[in-house]
C-alpha cells in the first residue's frame, strides 16, 4: 500500500493547497496559450513543487487540452501520474548532475513526443548541478524545440546561476499556513477513519513547519502505532512536541515573577520526557510571536497559530512587558549556544529563568541598567517596564487605596556607594568593551566622591602617570560614556591622587620613575611590546 503522501498528492490544480498566485498564474498562461520554453520552481522541501510540475505536464498533454482542467483518466493522464508516460522524464539532478547526464537530455529531445504535445523534463534539485551542465543546458533552454518544456525544481534558489534564472520564469513556493495544514490533515483522516482530535493535528502541522510531505507523513506514521487512534499525548511521545499550553503556562510565571514555580515546572517536563532543547527552540518562537504583537498591536495573520491562540497571545502580550521579553530572547540565546555545541540547555533555561524572574539576582550591566530604568520610571511617576513584585508581596486588590503621593523628582538619586559597588562589576567591563588599555588604566582608580552630578576618581600616589592619561579627553569621554550606560547618568569627572591610593596599602614612592619602570608602564598600558632593531 502507497503512503498517505502519495495517495493524497495533488491531481489537479484545484487539488494544490497554499500555493494561490503559482496556480493562478500557470492556469491562465495555458489559457492563453502562453506557455513558457523553461520554469524555475523554488520553496521548501514538501511545499508541492514536483506535483505542481507534473500536473503542469498533464495539462500540456491531456487529450482534452492543452487545458488547465486536465481530466486525469484519459491514457496521457494516467501515465503520469503512475510516472510511466515516456513524454515526462524526471531526473534527480543530485545523483544526475553531470555533462554527460545533460549530453544524453540534448540527443533525445530532438525526437518528437511519443503520444502527447510536449515533451516534458522535470530537474529535481535543479541546484546539484555541476556548472558544466548548467552551461551545456544554455543554449537548450533559450533556444529549445516548441515540443520541449523544461521544470527545474529547487530548494536553494541562490545557487542557480543568473545566466539560468534570467531564461527560466520563476515561481516562489510559500509555506502554507497553520490552518491550511490542519485542513489537509483533517481531511486526510477522515477519508482512511482516522480518529483525530484537531489539537494533535495543529501539533503535527506545527513540527511539520510548513512542510505538507512531513505533516501527512507524521499522520501516517501515528495512526500505524496508534491503530488509528491518534491523541494528543501520542503526537507528544513521538515528536517529542511542545504543547502550546506549556508554553503560556512558562511565560505566566514570568509574569507573575515566580521563580519557584518555573524552575518547577521546567522540573515536571524534565521527568515527563519533554526534550528541553525542542522546548528551548519552541519557547523562542512563541517569545518572536509576543514581540511581533507588542510592535504591531495585532497578531498578524502570517502567524501559524489558530484563532483560539491569537487570542491567547493577545492577552498574554499585555501582561508580559517588550523589555522583558527581549531580556529573556537574550538570555536564551546562551541555551542555543550550548545546544550548537551538544550541551545540556537544562541550567541555561533554568539559569535564565531566574535572571528574568529575579532581576536583583543578576549582576550582568544589562540588568543593572534594566533596573535603574525601572526605578526612574517609577520614580517619575510613569508605568514600571515590569511587574517588579515579590510573589509573596500583597497585591493591591489587597490593600485599601491610598492618596496619590506628592510628585517625585524628575530623577533616582545616585550614590556614592552605589557607584562604588558598580565600578568593578559593571563600569569597568563596560569600559573595557570600548578599550582594553584605557579600563587597564582605570583599574588603579576608585570612586571616592560624588558632589552633584561630579564624580572624583582617586588614584594611588604612584599612579600620577596612570591619572594623567585618564584626564585625556579620549580617555575620560570612554568613562563618561560607560558610565551612563550602567547608571543612566552624565557625570562630570575630576581626577585626584590620594596619599595612599585609597583601597591600596602601598606606601607612596617620591622618587622619580627609572626608564624601565616607564617602559614596563608603557607596555601595560597602551598593550605595546617592543620592536626589533632589524638592520
Amino acid at each position: 500500500m502507497a503512503a498517505l503522501y502519495r495517495r493524497y498528492r495533488p491531481q489537479g490544480f484545484d487539488d494544490v493547497v497554499g500555493q494561490e498566485p503559482v496556480v493562478r498564474t500557470l492556469r491562465n498562461a495555458i489559457s492563453a496559450g502562453q506557455v513558457r520554453q523553461a520554469y524555475l520552481f523554488a520553496g521548501p522541501r514538501g511545499t508541492g513543487k514536483t506535483s505542481l510540475a507534473r500536473i503542469l505536464a498533464k495539462a500540456l498533454n491531456c487529450a482534452q487540452g492543452p487545458t488547465p482542467d486536465p481530466d486525469g483518466t484519459c491514457h496521457a493522464c494516467a501515465a503520469i501520474t503512475a510516472g510511466t508516460s515516456l513524454d515526462v522524464v524526471e531526473m534527480d539532478a543530485a545523483s544526475q548532475r553531470g555533462i554527460d547526464d545533460i549530453r544524453e537530455i540534448r540527443e533525445r529531445v530532438v525526437l518528437q513526443p511519443v503520444e502527447g504535445r510536449y515533451k516534458v523534463y522535470i530537474l529535481d534539485e535543479a541546484h546539484q548541478l555541476t556548472d558544466a551542465a548548467f552551461n551545456a543546458l544554455l543554449k537548450l533552454i533559450e533556444e529549445p524545440p516548441p515540443h520541449l518544456v523544461f521544470v527545474f525544481c529547487t530548494t536553494d534558489l541562490a545557487k542557480m546561476l543568473p545566466t539560468v534564472r534570467s531564461r527560466c520564469q520563476t515561481f516562489v513556493f510559500s509555506r502554507p499556513r497553520l490552518t491550511e495544514l490542519v485542513r489537509l490533515l483533517k481531511r486526510i483522516a477522515e477519508g482512511e477513519d482516522i480518529e483525530a482530535p484537531e489539537a494533535a493535528l495543529a501539533l503535527m502541522a506545527r513540527s511539520a513547519r510548513g512542510s505538507f510531505r512531513d505533516a501527512v507523513s507524521t499522520l501516517d506514521q501515528l495512526s500505524t502505532a496508534t491503530e488509528g487512534k491518534v491523541t494528543v499525548q501520542a503526537v507528544m511521545q513521538l515528536l517529542g512536541a511542545v504543547e502550546e499550553e506549556a508554553l503560556f503556562r512558562l511565560c505566566d510565571f514570568v509574569v507573575d515573577r515566580d521563580t519557584a514555580g518555573a524552575l518547577t515546572f521546567i522540573e515536571e517536563l524534565a521527568e515527563q520526557g519533554q526534550d528541553l532543547g525542542r522546548f528551548v527552540t519552541e519557547l523562542l518562537e512563541h517569545l518572536r510571536h509576543l514581540l511581533l504583537v507588542h510592535h504591531m498591536g495585532e497578531v498578524p495573520d502570517s502567524l501559524p497559530v489558530t484563532e483560539e491562540t491569537r487570542e491567547r497571545l493577545r492577552a498574554q502580550a499585555n501582561q508580559l512587558p517588550e523589555p522583558t521579553v527581549l531580556r529573556l530572547l537574550d538570555l536564551l540565546a546562551v541555551a542555543v549556544d550550548d545546544m550548537r555545541q551538544g550541551g545540556d540547555p537544562r541550567l541555561p533555561l533554568e539559569l535564565a529563568l531566574v535572571k528574568v524572574t529575579r532581576p536583583a539576582a543578576d549582576l550582568e550591566r544589562e540588568s543593572v541598567a534594566f533596573r535603574l530604568e525601572q526605578l526612574e520610571q517609577r520614580l517619575a511617576g510613569g508605568p514600571a517596564l515590569g511587574p517588579i513584585r515579590e510573589p509573596d508581596q500583597p497585591t493591591a486588590e489587597e490593600k485599601p487605596p491610598v492618596p496619590s503621593p506628592p510628585p517625585p523628582p524628575d530623577r533616582a538619586p545616585l550614590e556614592l556607594e552605589q557607584l562604588q559597588d558598580a565600578w568593578q562589576r559593571a563600569i569597568l567591563p563596560a569600559v573595557e568593551q570600548r578599550s582594553i588599555p584605557t579600563a587597564s588604566m582605570l583599574r588603579e582608580a576608585h570612586p571616592s566622591q560624588l558632589a552633584g552630578d561630579t564624580l572624583t576618581l582617586e588614584f594611588p600616589a604612584a599612579a600620577s602617570f596612570h591619572r594623567q592619561l585618564a584626564e585625556e579627553q579620549k580617555n575620560a569621554t570612554l568613562l563618561v560614556e560607560a558610565l551612563y550606560e550602567v547608571t543612566g547618568r552624565k557625570l562630570a569627572l575630576e581626577f585626584a591622587v590620594g596619599e595612599n591610593g585609597g583601597d591600596t596599602a602601598a606606601e607612596p614612592d617620591d622618587r622619580p620613575a627609572g626608564e624601565d619602570e616607564i617602559f614596563e608602564l608603557m607596555k601595560e598600558t597602551f598593550d605595546a611590546h617592543e620592536v626589533e632593531d632589524r638592520q
